[in-house]
């Protein structure tokens, strides 16, 4: 049904957004508080639809010109912008590879504008998410999976920047 919805609302308005690239400190950490919206990139197409019928858009599709295996124009995702709480911000951003799969999420998890979470993917399955406990503008913790099951947890209880918790998993324990 949210299909359905989605490609009845479909335009192609295009929206000024701000830069969500993230940035990395002095010391190579990524700064995880950041704005989580993003520009439109010249080369891309966006389309916004919206699912609550409120009149405002509530996903953002961006696309770029491709071809498919057969050598057909296609249009290829690139990403995409939701808005989930409907209040008229952007809450959660993927990007995706040239392939389509989703390679990294930004996630607004207290709806203060301000990324939380970001989940990075590989060949289109969950290896990391870092996330900024304390608002202090960085990754305070760091969750490590291989076959979308998680192996690794590290933190930084203290604040300092430096990983002083570390929890193992084997078997799902």
């Amino acid at each position: 049904a949210a299909a359905v919805a989605v490609s009845a609302c479909s335009s192609s308005k295009a929206a000024e957004k701000t830069d969500e690239k993230a940035t990395a400190g002095g010391d190579g950490v990524t700064k995880v508080s950041e704005n989580i919206t993003q520009r439109k990139l010249g080369n891309e197409k966006v389309s916004e639809y919206d699912l609550n019928g409120d009149k405002r858009p509530d996903v953002w599709t961006y696309t770029v010109a491709g071809k498919s295996p057969d050598g057909k124009d296609i249009d290829k995702l690139s990403r995409k912008e939701l808005d989930i709480n409907y209040d008229g911000k952007v809450d959660i951003s993927r990007t995706y590879d040239e392939r389509e799969q989703i390679s990294r999420e930004a996630m607004d998890l207290d709806f203060d504008g301000k990324v939380d979470q970001v989940n990075y993917y590989e060949k289109g399955s969950i290896v990391r998410k870092e996330r900024d406990l304390n608002s202090a503008g960085k990754p305070s913790l760091f969750l490590y999976y291989e076959k979308g099951k998680l192996v690794r947890k590290e933190r930084d209880t203290n604040g300092d920047g430096k990983i002083d918790n570390w929890e193992y998993w084997e078997g799902d324990q």
